[in-house]
Parts: structure tokens; C-alpha cells; sequence
């Protein structure tokens, strides 16, 4: 028998950027907010001092626990799923904070091409330019309409950045400058210019000088160390949930936090959500929250799962094509989305093991539909880049290929190009199709007794082709910067995928729109179906691009926090306009 508690004004499932967000701003507005979060509850001091690879990098204690919760992941609707039980296959972030704490911190606008990717592919190429079963549609909003909002998320995160030489117009400037140049990046930009493109510094997380965000909250300046991909900031320099968005909602005193709670369950009486229904991990007691809205702000997995476990919205079904839950999975994979080439130099010595998270350049002259895709049998793009994260030793120890995996001249090899070699990868973006989708997995269950989500995802010749081409790109870069080897990644025609979730970039499962035949929420992330329940992060974005999707994340959050709080404040209806987009007109 569950427990029912007082109602509040607002439960909200996660505790990383998305939920952190929507907290901060509806408890700023005076309305009382429970956030559930299933990890264990965090603070900045359990970072400092945390300079662990081992701990952190390889035994994953930032990641969720797959022993108890995980997903099932196929890449043939044909076959059965199996359990993804490995952190060294899935960085799903956990505890306070969410993936939000263990990011790098790369920051990005998605262009404008992205939130009218169908529309423009249309425009300017014709509809046959739109492979059969890539299921391709707007988003319902434009990059205008997001401007102010990912302008406020760079606020509160403080990030550091170089205006994009050829991006889409800023309203403001970046609050920071951008992360230092070393001599691996000035390489990189001067091979770029050389070749004709438009290097700059990828917009960071990792501050570059303290900072005062919007709310108060101070976010100090970065050192350098390294520290970033599943570490904790050891000195708070890097914007996180933690230390900006959820240290803003305590102080209201209208947020409380709820770490150990795995939510179960959506309540509804089949036209409005009335809270969650959750357990707590340590005693295995239920509980009900109910509440006048809810927001589900957890993962991609989580979000997807809780509405097919509440029987919330039609489940896509691939072979008729009807249905929305689950529909348009998309993501970031290192097999295929993340390629390039390694150069190895005989008179160039480079510090490999200093840098940063988001310490990179790229350039935007192949992304998004920036490049002509007449003659190209493939749509969207992908952005080399060079990153400087530090290249921490356990992880990392690179030969040229051809080199015997044992013995002396693996040794000498190693020890030679310990700090002589360097990679140029491209992250490319990501196509929906009607094969990759989510559901229930019929077999398999959590420790709950409730059936685990399961993933299918297969590739096409679109990702193929997309990854053969920036390889290319990769290449050319690597030479032009005078790399005495370069071996080039390989991609064969037969790559399948490998059930690997590293990069914690996914999207779609519960994607945005304008219709309501087409997509799970409007552009606030409000359900169609039930419009007191709000979906917020990635799951609502109908593509990937080519970018990282954590800014992006952060805009929307922005203005679905926007429409939760019109929506308390005039009791109900379905969200048609923004006020942000209205007063910055």
C-alpha cells in the first residue's frame, strides 16, 4: 500500500540541467517543488580532492547501476534484446545533479536548419532528397524563438566562448571569454584557415574566470586540470547543476530534493497527471506525490519508460507506423558519430596530459546543412573538432597502426609518441528513422519486478556515408597539420551497432511539434494528451544534430518552465506563445 503525502504545486522527476532548471524557476516564483532523484544525494564537497581515474574513469561511481536498472538494446527488430550491464557501454549518469555533474561541458546553439530540418531539406532540395523511412519533421519552433532562452541558459552557466565566425546572430555576447588556445589547437586553427574554413573555440562549461551568475551563484575559474569526463569539478569551475540551478532552488526554501527515489509510475485519471508514484531505494517503501503539475526531467530512458509504464500516449509501433512514445530514437555512438584521424609527429612534442573538458576548437563550415548535399547522397553534417581534455594515462596509449600489440617496439613506440600524437574527430548528427524506437522489453525486468526499456537502433547507409565523408574532412585537417603518420579511422560497410551508450547523447521517445498527430509534446514540452504533464530535456528533440545537446537541453527547459508557470498561474489550458520571445521582440 503507497503512502499518500501533502500535494505540492509541482513534482519534478530528475535532478540534472532539465529538472534543476524548471526548480529554480518555479521555486523562485513562490510555488512548492518536490524533485525526485534516484542516485544518492551529492554536494560539491564530496568532489574536492576527487582526482581518481581508477574510481571515477573506470569503475564508473558517477554512472547508474546496471545491476538494478538498465535497458535492453538490439539492432534488428527481428532479434532478441539483451541487458546492457556494462558502465564501460553506458554512461548514465546518476545521483544529484544527474549526467550534469560528469559532463565535459561543450556547448552548443543548434542552427537554425535544425529546428526547420524538414522545411528547409524540402525547400532547398526537393522531398526525394529525404530517404524512405527517415522521418524527418520541424520542430514547431524556430531558432529566433529559442534565442532568448539559450541566451538566459549561458547566463546561469557562465559559459566561456568565441563568437562561431559563421553562426546565426547572438543577442548578446557570450558572459565569458573563451578557454585558452595551446599549441595543439593553434595547429589546428592555422591548418583550417589554410585549407579555407572557420575555426573558433567551442563554447565551455568550463569557466574561464569567476563568475556571478544571474541568481547569485558563484562558479569559480578553471584550472586546467583535466578532470572533466565523469569527475565532479574539483573546484567548482565547471557549471553543473549542483553548484548553479539546484543551489538557486534551495534558497528559495520552496524545493526539497528527494535522493534514493525511483519514480514508478505517472498518476492519472486519464486527462490529468496527479503526481508520481515512487519507491524509496532503501527502505522499499511506495509513496504517492501528488501535485498540481508534473515534469518528468529525468534521461531520455527514464522519461520514454515512465509513460509507457503509465499508459500514457499511443506506443509507436515500427511496422505500422502509428504511435508516438518511443519513436525517433536518436544519439551520438562512438562507432559511427564520433570518427576521424590520429596524427603521430616525429619533431612536434604537445602536453597531452593537461587541459579541460570543453578545451577544443572546430569549425562550423561542414555542419548542419552548411555544406551543399546536392551531389551528396547523405543529409546533415558533422563538426571536426581537436580537443585538449587531458589524456589521462590509464585510459590512453596510442601507436600507429601496424604496431605489434606487445614487446619492445610497442614500447619504444608508446613511450616515443606518448605526447607526439593528436586527433582530429568529427561528431556528426544523427537522422531518425522508423526502425529505431523504444518500448517495454517482454522479457526482461528491473529490480522492481518492471519491465526494463528496451532499445532497438540500426544503422543506415545515411550514417555510413555521413561518417566516410567527415572522416575525409578529419583527414585532410590531420595532414594540412603536418602529421608525419596519419591513420585514418576505419569505417567498413558492414558496421553494426554495439549496444554502447557512452556519450549519454540520445534524444527522441517523446518528440516536439506543432501537431499533435506527430509528435508527444507541444514546444513548451507539455503533453498533448494531458496538459498538466511536462516532458523536458532531450526526449522531445525530434533529431539529433550534430552538436552536443546539453544547450539546447538547458533553452527548452527554459521555456517549458516558462509555460509550467503560465499554466499555474491561469489554471490550465494547452501553451501557445512565449512571454521571453515576446519581451525580447
Amino acid at each position: 500500500m503507497a503512502t499518500k503525502l501533502d500535494k505540492v504545486d509541482a513534482v519534478i522527476v530528475g535532478s540534472g540541467w532539465a529538472g534543476g532548471i524548471t526548480a529554480a524557476e518555479l521555486s523562485k516564483k513562490g510555488y512548492q517543488v518536490v524533485g525526485l532523484e534516484r542516485g544518492k544525494d551529492k554536494n560539491h564537497d564530496d568532489y574536492v580532492g576527487s582526482k581518481d581515474e581508477l574510481r571515477f574513469s573506470m569503475r564508473y561511481e558517477m554512472m547508474q547501476d546496471l545491476s538494478k536498472e538498465t535497458i535492453t538494446s538490439r539492432n534488428d527488430g527481428d532479434k532478441q534484446a539483451l541487458p546492457v550491464r556494462s558502465n564501460e557501454n553506458a554512461f548514465l549518469g546518476t545521483n544529484t545533479g544527474g549526467a550534469g555533474v560528469h559532463w565535459n561541458g561543450h556547448n552548443f546553439r543548434y542552427l537554425p536548419y535544425d529546428f526547420e530540418i524538414y522545411s528547409k531539406t524540402v525547400d532547398r532540395y526537393g522531398k526525394d532528397k529525404i530517404p524512405e523511412g527517415m522521418n524527418l519533421q520541424d520542430w514547431g519552433v524556430t531558432y529566433d524563438d529559442m534565442e532568448p532562452y539559450y541566451d538566459k541558459y549561458e547566463k546561469t552557466a557562465g559559459i566561456s566562448g568565441e563568437e562561431n565566425p559563421i553562426g546565426p546572430e547572438r543577442s548578446d555576447k557570450f558572459p565569458n571569454p573563451p578557454m585558452k588556445d595551446t599549441p595543439s589547437t593553434k595547429l589546428f586553427k592555422q591548418a583550417a584557415k589554410e585549407l579555407g574554413y572557420h575555426p573558433y573555440q567551442i563554447p565551455s562549461a568550463n569557466v574561464t574566470e569567476a563568475y556571478t551568475n544571474p541568481d547569485g551563484e558563484q562558479i569559480n575559474a578553471c584550472m586546467y586540470c583535466a578532470f572533466c569526463e565523469t569527475f565532479g569539478c574539483d573546484f567548482g569551475a565547471k557549471a553543473d547543476p549542483i553548484i548553479t540551478v539546484l543551489a538557486t532552488a534551495k534558497k528559495t526554501g520552496n524545493y526539497e530534493l528527494r535522493n534514493q527515489s525511483t519514480a514508478t509510475k505517472v498518476l492519472h485519471n486519464g486527462k490529468k497527471a496527479t503526481g508520481i508514484q515512487y519507491v524509496n531505494n532503501k527502505t522499499g517503501e511506495t509513496f504517492e506525490q501528488p501535485a498540481d503539475i508534473v515534469v518528468l526531467a529525468g534521461f531520455v530512458f527514464t522519461n520514454t519508460r515512465l509513460l509507457l509504464l503509465s499508459d500514457i500516449g499511443e506506443p509507436y509501433d515500427p511496422k505500422t507506423g502509428k504511435g508516438i512514445i518511443g519513436k525517433n530514437f536518436t544519439g551520438h555512438f562512438n562507432n559511427i558519430n564520433y570518427l576521424g584521424a590520429r596524427g603521430y609527429f616525429d619533431d612536434k612534442k604537445f602536453n597531452n596530459f593537461a587541459g579541460a573538458g570543453a578545451l577544443a576548437s572546430t569549425l562550423d563550415d561542414f555542419s548542419g546543412d552548411n555544406i551543399d548535399h546536392s551531389d551528396l547522397d547523405f543529409l546533415h553534417g558533422f563538426e571536426p573538432h581537436i580537443r585538449v581534455m587531458g589524456n589521462r594515462p590509464i585510459e590512453n596509449n596510442n601507436v600507429p597502426d601496424g604496431t605489434p600489440t606487445w614487446g619492445k617496439e610497442f614500447k619504444d613506440k608508446m613511450l616515443h609518441y606518448t605526447n607526439r600524437n593528436l586527433y582530429v574527430d568529427a561528431q556528426c548528427g544523427a537522422m531518425p528513422w522508423d526502425t529505431n524506437y523504444m518500448d517495454l522489453d517482454p522479457t526482461y525486468t528491473d529490480f522492481l519486478g518492471n519491465p526494463l526499456l528496451r532499445v532497438t537502433y540500426e544503422y543506415h547507409d545515411q550514417e555510413r556515408k555521413l561518417g566516410q565523408y567527415a572522416i575525409k574532412r578529419a583527414t585532410e585537417i590531420m595532414k594540412k597539420m603536418g602529421a608525419d603518420i596519419v591513420d585514418s579511422d576505419d569505417l567498413p560497410d558492414d558496421v553494426e551497432f554495439n549496444n554502447a551508450y557512452t556519450n549519454s547523447h540520445n534524444g527522441g521517445g517523446v518528440i516536439m511539434g506543432a501537431d499533435k498527430a506527430t509528435s508527444a509534446v507541444n514546444t513548451y514540452s507539455q503533453m498533448w494528451d494531458m496538459e498538466n504533464l511536462f516532458v523536458v530535456g532531450s526526449s522531445s528533440f525530434p533529431h539529433f544534430s550534430n552538436y552536443n545537446p546539453t544547450e539546447t537541453i538547458g533553452a527548452f527547459a527554459y521555456r517549458a518552465a516558462e509555460g509550467m508557470e503560465t499554466y499555474l498561474k491561469e489554471g490550465g489550458g494547452l501553451l501557445t506563445k512565449s512571454a521571453t520571445a515576446e519581451r525580447y521582440a
